[in-house]
C-alpha cells in the first residue's frame, strides 16, 4: 500500500516576508552589479597644468636637497632595479595635487647629490607627496640636507603703477636662448635695516637692483618665492639658463648694487644642478657606484 505524501507545510508569514526580502535584495544587487559592469571606469585625476601653476601667485614651492647614502650601492643590482619606476609611480599618484622637478647635483656639489622642487596650491598636499617619496625604496636611502619653503606672489615693487618704465622692460623681455640645461637656487635673507626702510625707500633700492638685470633676461630665466616666516630665509631665487657665463655676470651685477648691503644671507647653500627628468635623476643615482 502506497503511503500518501504529507503536504509541505506553508511558510509562516514572517518567514515568507524574510525570504521575499532576500530574493528582492539579491535581484537588486545583481541589477546594480550589471549596471556597474557596463559603466566606464572613473577617469584618472588630471595632472596639474604646469604652465598655469608656474605663472600663478599663491603657489607654494618646496625646495629640498639630498645626499644619497653610500650603503645604497652595497645593494645587489637587482634590488636597485625598479627604484626609478617606484618613484615615478608616487609622482603619478600625486600629479593632480603637485608638480615635481628633480635636478642632478652630483659632481657639481660637494655635499648634495640632487635637489627637488615641488609646487602645489596646498602645502599639506606637498607635504603628503614628500612623505610618500621618502617612503620609497630610493627615498629611504636619501638624507635631507636642506629644506626651504616659499610662496609665489604678484610683483610688490616693479608694478605698472609704481615703476611704469621698468615694468614695461620686464614685461617685454623674454628668454630667447637654447633650452636651459642648468638650474640654480640662491636663498636670500634681508637684515632688519631693510625691513625698517619705508616702502618708498625699498622701491628705490629695488629699481636700482632691477636696472642692470634687464639685459640678462634673454638668456636667464628667473622666479622669486617669498619665504619670510616659512623658512630661515626671506626669499628663494630660482634661475634656469644654458649660459652659465651670463648667469655669473648677472650675479656680479646684483652683488654690485647698494641693495646688496642689506643681505645677511646670499646663498649658503647655492644650489647648482642639471635639469633632467625625475626618472633620469633617480636612474643616474641608483645605477652608478
Amino acid at each position: 500500500m502506497v503511503k500518501s505524501r504529507k503536504p509541505c507545510p506553508l511558510l509562516s508569514p514572517r518567514v515568507a516576508a524574510v525570504s521575499f526580502g532576500l530574493l528582492a535584495a539579491l535581484a537588486i544587487g545583481q541589477a546594480a552589479f550589471a549596471q556597474s559592469a557596463s559603466m566606464p571606469a572613473p577617469a584618472a585625476p588630471a595632472a596639474l597644468d604646469r604652465v598655469k601653476i608656474l605663472a600663478a601667485p599663491n603657489v607654494f614651492g618646496d625646495f629640498s636637497t639630498y645626499r644619497v647614502r653610500s650603503d645604497l650601492y652595497r645593494l645587489p643590482t637587482a634590488e636597485r632595479k625598479g627604484m626609478s619606476a617606484e618613484v615615478m609611480a608616487v609622482v603619478d599618484r600625486h600629479k593632480d595635487k603637485v608638480i615635481v622637478d628633480l635636478y642632478l647635483a652630483r659632481g657639481l656639489s660637494s655635499k648634495d647629490d640632487f635637489f627637488m622642487r615641488v609646487h602645489g596650491t596646498d602645502l599639506a598636499a606637498v607635504q603628503k607627496f614628500m612623505i610618500d617619496f621618502r617612503a620609497t625604496r630610493f627615498g629611504v636611502f636619501c638624507e635631507a640636507t636642506e629644506n626651504l619653503v616659499g610662496v609665489t606672489k604678484a610683483l610688490n615693487y616693479i608694478t605698472p603703477d609704481k615703476s611704469k618704465d621698468l615694468n614695461a622692460g620686464l614685461s617685454s623681455a623674454s628668454y630667447t636662448g637654447d633650452a636651459p640645461r642648468y638650474a640654480i637656487v640662491v636663498p636670500i635673507k634681508k637684515s632688519a635695516d631693510w625691513w625698517n626702510l619705508s616702502a618708498e625707500q625699498r622701491l628705490k633700492e629695488i629699481e636700482t637692483h632691477t636696472h642692470p638685470t634687464l639685459q640678462y633676461l634673454v638668456n636667464v630665466k628667473r622666479k622669486l618665492y617669498h619665504s619670510t616666516g616659512l623658512a630661515d630665509t626671506d626669499f628663494i631665487t630660482y634661475f634656469e639658463t644654458n649660459d652659465l657665463g651670463a648667469f655669473n655676470n648677472l650675479m656680479i651685477s646684483l652683488a654690485s648694487v647698494p641693495e646688496n648691503k642689506y643681505h645677511t644671507r646670499w646663498g649658503a647653500p647655492t644650489l647648482l644642478g642639471t635639469i633632467q627628468t625625475v626618472d633620469s635623476v633617480v636612474n643616474a643615482l641608483t645605477t652608478t657606484n
